[in-house]
C-alpha cells in the first residue's frame, strides 16, 4: 500500500460508513484508483464453469451494487466481478444507519435491505461496459415480493445478455423470510425458473446459488441435493453470518450479516463440506473472511474454484488484490502446483 492509498483510506474510514462507500464509488469513477488491468500467470489463469479467469480473486457482491465501477474496479487486479444485488425494481433498502465497521475484528455488519438502483437502470449500465473482464450479477428481490422466483427470473432476463454468470441470492439475512428459500423444494423451485430464463437468453450464462455459513450439515446436503437436481451450475459459500461468537468489538450486537475476519473458520468449513458434498460435480467460489493470499489459497484447497472478498477492502485497500494474486502465484509454485486449478480441494486428498 503506497502513501497515497494509505491516506485515502484513513480519509474514508474516519467517514461514516456507508457515506465512506460512496466517496469509494466516486473515487473509482473519477480515476483516483490507480490500476493497470487483471493479474495474470500460467499460475494463475483458470476457468470457472467454463469462464476463463485471468485470476481466481474477485470481487464478492455488495461493493459495486448498481454497476457503476466495473471498469476501474477489475483495473485493480481483479479476475472477475460480481454486481448487485439487483432487484426488479428500485428499492432504498432498509433505513438508515445499516452499515457498521468493526475495527477491532476487522470486521463489518451490514443491513442494508438489497438496496438497489433497479434491473432497467442496472443492464443500460451494463450494455455500455465494452470490456473484457468477467462480470457476474447477483440477483435479488424486491422486499415486499411475495414471489422472489419471479424477481430474479426477471433480473436475469433484462441483465443476463451482459453478464458471464448469474447468483441466486437466498441466503441475505437482511431481506425478511428470504432465508427459508434455502430450503430444498423452495430452492429447487426457484432454480428452475431462474435457469430456464438464462437458457432463454440468446447466450445462456451458467448459474449459481449463493449459501448462507449458518447450515447446519444436514441443511447443507439438502441444499446441495437441490442444486445438483436443478441444473445450477455452481456454489457460492458463503453469504455473511448472524453470528457474533468471539467478537470484541463495541458495535458487536447490532443486527444484521457479519462478513471479514471473524467469518473466515465458519465460512471456510462450509465450503469445505459443500464440495465433499457436491463430489466434484460442480465449482463452488469460496468467500468470507479472505485478507490475504494465505486465506485465498486455504479456501482453494477446502475446494474453492476461485474466491472473492469485499470487507478486507475497508482495511487494506485495493492493493491488496494484486499483493493476494501475485503472492498466491508464489505459494502454488512452493507446493509444486502447475495451475490453481490443481490445488482446488487438495486438502480433502
Amino acid at each position: 500500500m503506497n502513501v497515497f492509498e494509505k491516506s485515502g483510506l484513513a480519509l474514508v474510514n474516519r467517514l461514516d460508513p456507508e457515506f465512506g462507500h460512496e466517496a469509494t464509488i466516486r473515487a473509482l469513477k473519477l480515476g483516483l484508483v490507480w490500476g493497470t488491468g487483471p493479474v495474470s500467470t500460467s499460475r494463475t489463469r483458470t476457468t470457472l464453469a467454463g469462464i476463463q479467469l485471468p485470476n481466481p480473486v474477485g470481487f464478492a457482491a455488495g461493493l459495486d451494487k448498481n454497476a457503476e465501477v466495473i471498469r476501474p474496479l477489475l483495473a485493480t487486479g481483479a479476475g472477475f466481478l460480481e454486481v448487485g444485488a439487483v432487484t426488479p425494481k428500485p428499492q432504498a433498502g432498509n433505513r438508515k444507519p445499516r452499515l457498521f465497521r468493526l475495527a477491532k475484528d476487522r470486521a463489518i455488519i451490514n443491513r442494508m435491505g438489497f438496496n438497489s438502483d433497479g434491473a432497467a437502470a442496472v443492464a443500460s449500465r451494463l450494455s455500455r461496459y465494452q470490456g473484457s473482464g468477467v462480470v457476474g450479477l447477483n440477483l435479488g428481490s424486491n422486499t415486499e415480493s411475495p414471489d422472489p422466483g419471479k424477481d430474479f427470473a426477471g433480473v436475469i432476463e433484462a441483465c443476463g445478455p451482459y453478464v458471464s454468470f448469474a447468483t441466486i441470492n437466498v441466503s441475505s439475512p437482511n431481506t425478511r423470510g428470504l432465508r427459508r428459500f434455502q430450503q430444498a423444494d423452495a430452492l429447487g423451485a426457484i432454480a428452475d425458473r431462474v435457469v430456464f430464463a438464462s437458457r432463454r437468453l440468446q447466450r445462456p450464462v451458467p448459474v449459481f446459488v449463493k449459501i448462507s455459513p449458518d447450515l447446519d450439515d444436514t441443511e447443507l446436503r439438502d441444499v446441495v441435493s437441490a442444486i445438483l437436481s436443478s441444473g445450477l451450475s455452481g456454489v457460492i459459500a458463503t453469504n455473511t453470518t448472524t453470528d457474533r461468537s468471539g467478537l470484541t468489538d463495541a458495535l458487536a450486537a447490532e443486527s444484521g450479516g457479519l462478513s471479514g475476519k471473524p467469518l473466515l473458520d465458519r465460512s471456510t468449513l462450509v465450503l469445505s463440506r459443500a464440495y465433499s458434498f457436491l463430489d466434484g460435480r460442480c465449482p463452488v467460489i469460496g468467500v468470507g473472511g479472505v485478507s490475504s493470499a494465505d486465506d485465498a489459497y486455504r479456501k482453494i484447497r477446502a475446494g474453492a474454484s476461485a474466491v472473492q472478498l469485499y470487507s478486507a477492502l475497508v482495511y487494506s485497500g485495493f492493493s491488496l488484490v494484486r499483493t493476494i494474486v501475485l503472492e498466491l502465484d508464489r505459494l502454488l509454485e512452493r507446493d509444486g502446483f502447475e495451475n490453481v486449478s490443481r490445488a482446488v480441494g487438495a486438502d480433502h486428498r
